[in-house]
């Protein structure tokens, strides 16, 4: 299995994830216009028809702003759980063929897709019904894990026994809370419980876990104003001692290249 970030962060996420061989490739979010969604396809070296399905997290623009449009031009299947489908439902497009195109799902019970297996993960986060994913070809389980305000119970044990991660490092505490451009009341909805992982509760989450297999970590979503690179990367350096662990940080702009689990 290998994967690439398009790119991560408040003004549009999305994540490619190929299984190995004989399996397909998917799409998790797509917070872009379409435009701007193929280009970053392609240069990513994947043309949009080679898409076999795009995976929902949650109803929030930037991760949702471009799926309708770029599933209805490439005739994409859309994957969301049923509490998603109700709170975008006057968002999609009328000409858009949801008999056809939307499959929305249980969050709790996996699924299969694109010759890999499905795991959601219910999260705490401020949306209808959020879940992140464990995806597994077999061989490999990659997870994927941003917008939630903190690691509950079910999220640290969804998370074990995983090959490579992406892990959510919205922002450090002290820059949130002297950033003269946020309101208090956007303050605490970001780091309240319902909002989004800060640098600590990444590296509590992922000091938490199993992580006898885990090899690649990846750093997301991280906020251009409220957290650094440096100090996302030395939260979760912190975890590993002298464990053979590859981290990587994921940005706005460029995403990250493909990356083998």
């Amino acid at each position: 299995m290998r994967f690439a970030s398009l790119g991560s962060g408040s003004e549009g996420n999305a994540l490619l994830v190929e299984g190995a061989a004989g399996a397909g490739c998917v799409l998790i979010d797509c917070g872009f216009g379409v435009r701007e969604a193929e280009r970053r396809l392609r240069a990513a070296g994947r043309d949009p028809a080679q898409i076999d399905a795009i995976l929902v997290t949650h109803e929030h623009g930037d991760h949702i702003g471009g799926v309708f449009r770029l599933a209805h031009r490439h005739r994409i299947p859309v994957h969301l759980t049923h509490g998603t489908l109700r709170a975008i439902a006057a968002l999609v497009p009328a000409a858009f063929d949801r008999r056809a195109l939307l499959r929305a799902f249980d969050s709790s019970v996996g699924f299969d897709c694109a010759g890999l297996r499905i795991e959601p993960v219910p999260v705490p986060h401020d949306a209808r019904e959020p879940v992140q994913y464990v995806l597994d070809d077999g061989s490999t389980r990659l997870g994927v894990l941003t917008d939630l305000g903190h690691g509950s119970a079910h999220v640290i044990r969804a998370l074990s026994r995983l090959d490579a991660l992406v892990l959510e490092c919205n922002h450090d505490p002290a820059l949130l809370q002297h950033n003269p451009r946020y309101p208090a009341a956007l303050k605490r909805r970001i780091a309240g419980d319902w909002g989004h992982l800060c640098n600590a509760e990444a590296a509590r989450i992922l000091a938490a876990i199993d992580r006898s297999r885990l090899r690649t970590v990846v750093a997301a979503h991280l906020s251009r104003q409220n957290n650094r690179p440096e100090l996302a990367r030395a939260a979760l350096a912190s975890v590993f001692d002298d464990d053979p662990v590859r981290l990587q940080v994921a940005d706005q702009d460029s995403g990250i290249g493909w990356i083998g689990a």
